[in-house]
């Protein structure tokens, strides 16, 4: 089963983000479960918890199919102990949120380390702060997306996102989010079949498909290695539509989130359309 949609506002009411995303005829969706330009939001009552859960029945969406997005604030790898205690505060309620509405994702950016300290260090505390999190919740994975590697943001090679997963202690529990926009920013290959087949046969061996618990299908504004991150249409960018292609055909793509972040939200539908007819020319 190929889980398709894209990340749908929950404004007005956390239930409110499955009926956005079954109008656009998706089988999947990303959310935020509360504001993410927020530190922290008010707890989440029964009756919110109870019209969540409910809209995610009515229109057929489960957990594999969902996945949360934390705060963009949040900087587990920061090298100020104020700023890393107040990230991981947050990350630890962002965590019980999900635990809270039956989803078993959370999605976040890895971090920065703001040039203050080594990647090495920064990383290190990273996956501090995912077991701390872990510690504290149940049946929550927490999913560490790769970046364009922008400024000195953590994430944006293979290698990073495996030496997080080494230190982190319930394996079973950790796991990553590739953005395809994010992949060929940092400098990976992806317009051809030949270009995809090497990238994530490199993914497979640095990280492993085991640990890949959802997508980010998104086209680039500019070309491979710019470390510039700006997400463009299905197939109007610089990465192309055989990307897509390829990607749908994959077996390593079933039944996990592919979610759009593309531009127009107008065009999700057809987007989500377009990538389903990919999978149907197999």
């Amino acid at each position: 089963m190929k889980f398709i949609g894209a990340h749908v506002s929950a404004s007005g009411g956390l239930e409110n983000a499955p009926l956005n995303a079954k109008a656009i005829n998706a089988n999947a969706f990303a959310l935020f479960t509360k504001n993410q330009r927020q530190w922290f939001s008010p707890a989440l009552d029964k009756p919110a918890v109870t019209a969540f859960r409910e809209a995610c029945e009515k229109y057929g969406f489960t957990p594999d199919s969902i996945l949360a997005h934390d705060s963009y604030l949040i900087n587990l790898g920061h090298p100020d102990a104020e700023g890393l205690e107040k990230s991981r505060n947050s990350f630890n309620e962002e965590m019980k949120r999900c635990e809270l509405l039956g989803l078993d994702r959370l999605n976040f950016h890895p971090g920065s380390h703001l040039k203050e300290i080594s990647e090495s260090e920064s990383l290190a505390r990273v996956a501090e702060s995912i077991n701390i999190a872990l510690e504290k919740t149940h049946g929550v994975t927490a999913v560490i997306e790769n970046t364009a590697g922008q400024g000195s943001n953590l994430g944006y090679k293979f290698e990073h996102l495996a030496e997080i997963i080494d230190k982190v202690e319930d394996k079973s529990r950790v796991g990553v989010c590739i953005d395809t926009c994010h992949a060929f920013a940092a400098g990976y290959g992806l317009k051809t079949a030949a270009e995809c087949e090497r990238t994530f046969a490199e993914f497979d061996r640095i990280v492993g498909f085991g640990y890949l618990k959802g997508m980010h299908l998104n086209d680039a504004k500019k070309d491979v290695g710019s470390h510039v991150d700006r997400h463009e249409s299905i197939g109007l960018g610089t990465i192309g539509a055989d990307c897509f292609k390829w990607l749908i055909s994959q077996s390593f793509t079933d039944n996990i989130p592919l979610i759009l972040e593309t531009p127009d939200e107008a065009k999700w539908a057809e987007e989500i359309a377009l990538l389903r007819s990919f999978g149907s020319t197999k």
